[in-house]
């Protein structure tokens, strides 16, 4: 469960990452509502998630899952520049994380959490 908290704590950092964009220095209250709602559950999702999993590789998920949707949607919707080398190193990105997925272990709760 703690991997799925962090993963929708990430996805929700994509959306307050853009919200931040658009708030033109949070002066649009329709943009600057939703952007703090998204970062209040962002890190409500990423502290839930620091109950099970260590926080150097939680926060290494946290910021790259982030990253990586901010990035990729910058690219496909927002116009933002696309080039070989930033495909690269997202894929290079993506890779690590899941690669850190892998080699950390849950502790065990001995019962339900």
């Amino acid at each position: 469960m703690a991997w799925l908290f962090l993963i929708v704590g990430g996805i929700l950092e994509v959306g307050w990452a853009l919200g931040l964009a658009y708030s033109n220095g949070f002066t649009k209250l329709e943009v600057v509502v939703p952007t703090l709602i998204s970062a209040v559950f962002s890190f409500y999702f990423f502290s839930k998630s620091l109950k099970l999993l260590p926080v150097s590789t939680a926060y290494a998920i946290f910021t790259g899952l982030g990253s990586f949707g901010t990035a990729v949607i910058g690219m496909v919707f927002l116009g933002d520049s696309v080039s070989v080398l930033k495909i690269i190193f997202i894929i290079s990105l993506i890779s690590c994380i899941i690669g850190l997925k892998f080699v950390s272990k849950e502790p065990e709760t001995g019962g339900s959490k």
